[in-house]
């Protein structure tokens, strides 16, 4: 009934990346342009979820693990009341991811790898984090001191140097189309 009425399928479209590559710039574009094309739609990302739900937890990695379940749990949620959800979250582990995308049904998890250097993320980092990192200032900072497991097989992989936001968005968009997740009336 949902999907009927929402005109499109639940999905979880899940952005993961270094700090810098450009996931949650883009998880709000992508959301901008799925509103505009009448989806039902919700952003999770860091500013939203560890002020509130994962206020308790750190960065050491089971604080990230349980940090990833307890936002795969919400996007469960948003699923199951028939939105796309878009996660913005570095997510550093394969297992976590995997772990969120066996909690749904086949196909409506969606791995986007925000595919970016190292070098390119600590360029566009405007909050110092990653100097703050090379400096000891900031411990388990992920691509510094913390390891980032790339994703094996990702559902899209944008090359976020070298494409631009439109580009990206409508790579996502054109995904989304060919998997139907879009409905016709």
């Amino acid at each position: 009934m949902r999907e009927k009425r929402h005109k499109h399928r639940a999905a979880i479209l899940w952005f993961t990346g270094l700090s810098g590559s450009g996931k949650t710039t883009l998880a709000f574009a992508l959301e901008k342009k799925l509103y505009e094309m009448g989806c039902e739609t919700f952003v999770l990302d860091g500013d939203n979820i560890r002020r509130g739900l994962s206020k308790d937890l750190g960065f050491d990695q089971e604080d990230r693990q349980e940090n990833i379940r307890r936002i795969g749990e919400v996007a469960q949620l948003f699923l199951e009341a028939g939105n796309i959800v878009i996660t913005a979250f570095i997510s550093p582990y394969r297992a976590d991811r995997l772990m969120v995308r066996n909690q749904v049904e086949n196909g409506s998890f969606i791995e986007i790898y925000c595919n970016a250097s190292l070098s390119v993320c600590e360029l566009r980092d405007v909050k110092g984090l990653y100097k703050k990192a090379r400096e000891g200032l900031i411990s388990n900072f992920t691509g510094v001191s913390h390891a980032y497991e790339i994703p094996d097989s990702p559902e899209i992989e944008l090359h976020t140097a070298e494409e631009n936001i439109g580009a990206c968005v409508a790579k996502i968009v054109d995904f989304l189309m060919v998997k139907n997740v879009f409905l016709n009336n």
